[in-house]
């Protein structure tokens, strides 16, 4: 029986679908998982970028070291998280977080950066605030990339969070390292195509919500440059 034939056999398996071991239960741990540190990333990166964006200060300072962030090795932050916090979730979310922050800070202050003056200084002009020219005018452009760099930072997050289970924890990691350790290739497999299914996904509802929420006018103008 070939590779392929025991993975389909495997998922057909009714005792994959149920108990704490099964699909469901281990998918719902990888969300949580990449829930909980896009969440952390954004609260993190999004306030920053804006800020920098719309100041103009210290943008080249924060650019680069977000660019140089992004060359981290993950093990080697979970190796480091382990030794300063012990097994357990924390150790998962630092490099998750650490992974998804610079996508997310760097597109947002680009995002912001590349508004048009024209457009800025129209909105002062009719006597807007600093805070509404923000608000009103440069997020709304800013929306492409910013919603660009939240979709990398979760299809990151979504294929690299099956290191929780190198700390001992669950999600779809759990079938991939057990497998190996088992020299059941075909679970391996299966929870590597699962974690695959994820980051599609995950890409399509980004997509998804890009095309809702960002006006058309703006898409075109992004489409262009």
């Amino acid at each position: 029986m070939n590779l392929v034939q025991l993975v389909l056999d495997w998922f057909l398996q009714p005792a994959q679908w149920s108990g704490p071991d099964g699909i469901p239960n281990r998918v719902g741990e990888h969300l949580y998982y990449f829930g909980l540190a896009l969440l952390i990333a954004m609260a993190l990166a999004v306030p920053l970028g804006l800020l920098i964006g719309h100041t103009g200060r210290a943008g080249f300072l924060v650019v680069n070291l977000g660019n140089a962030a992004r060359a981290l090795p993950t093990l080697g932050l979970v190796g480091l998280a382990v030794v300063a916090f012990g097994i357990g979730l924390v150790p998962t979310l630092v490099p998750l977080v650490a992974l998804a922050v610079p996508p997310i800070l760097v597109n947002t202050y680009e995002g912001i950066r590349q508004v048009d003056a024209e457009l800025r200084d129209a909105a002062k002009g009719v006597g807007m605030t600093g805070r509404e020219v923000l608000l009103q005018v440069e997020i709304p452009v800013a929306l492409p990339l910013i919603i660009l760099g939240l979709r990398t930072a979760a299809i990151q997050i979504v294929s690299t969070a099956t290191i929780a289970a190198y700390v001992g924890l669950g999600g779809l990691g759990r079938f991939i390292f057990d497998g190996l350790a088992r020299r059941e290739y075909e679970v391996m497999v299966g929870g590597a195509v699962l974690a695959v299914l994820l980051a599609l996904l995950t890409e399509a509802i980004f997509t998804l919500l890009a095309r809702l929420i960002v006006a058309q006018g703006v898409r075109q103008r992004a489409t262009v440059r």
